[in-house]
């Protein structure tokens, strides 16, 4: 690795830790020349991954985008960022399994909501609200009264295995 600084090809290695679930290599380096440290990541290349938009255009798959949305989703509520991101690497994980080089934005909002409804209901609301464009009150309700079903359903189950 070329030092930065001086421009040196034959850098040393002082650290190397396991980053994103062993996808990916945090190295401290030093140069030996002028002594500068710095820090590189190796990561595998993936082939990329096209996002299919409702609109039929076609985007690079960014993970960014889906961590904003749910950090807006989860803003003043008791979410962690490990929490989100753990959400984050599940659902790109998850997409990638599934996919070779397509995704559609539908399945990527699909799994986004199913992992956050996990997490937290209230973001998870707020997600539904902008992600399915509510348009009244109404769809908001229906909404709330399906989470309120599955809550219901799910407490049935635990009454029963005690």
């Amino acid at each position: 690795m070329r030092c930065p600084s001086c421009g040196y090809k034959d850098t040393n290695v002082l650290d190397s830790r396991l980053k994103r679930e062993g996808t990916s290599i945090r190295r401290r380096r030093r140069c030996p020349k002028c002594a500068q440290r710095f820090t590189t990541y190796e990561c595998i290349e993936q082939t990329p991954l096209m996002v299919i938009k409702r609109d039929g255009r076609r985007q690079p798959f960014d993970r960014m985008r889906i961590l904003n949305g749910l950090i807006k989703a989860c803003e003043k509520r008791p979410v962690s960022i490990d929490a989100i991101e753990a959400v984050v690497d599940a659902i790109e994980q998850a997409v990638r399994e599934k996919h070779d080089t397509e995704v559609s934005s539908k399945n990527i909002g699909e799994l986004v909501m199913s992992r956050l409804s996990v997490v937290d209901e209230v973001a998870y609301v707020r997600f539904a609200s902008v992600y399915r464009q509510f348009c009244d009150v109404n769809q908001f309700m229906d909404e709330l009264k399906s989470i309120k079903a599955k809550k219901k359903i799910k407490n049935m189950k635990k009454q029963k295995a005690r």
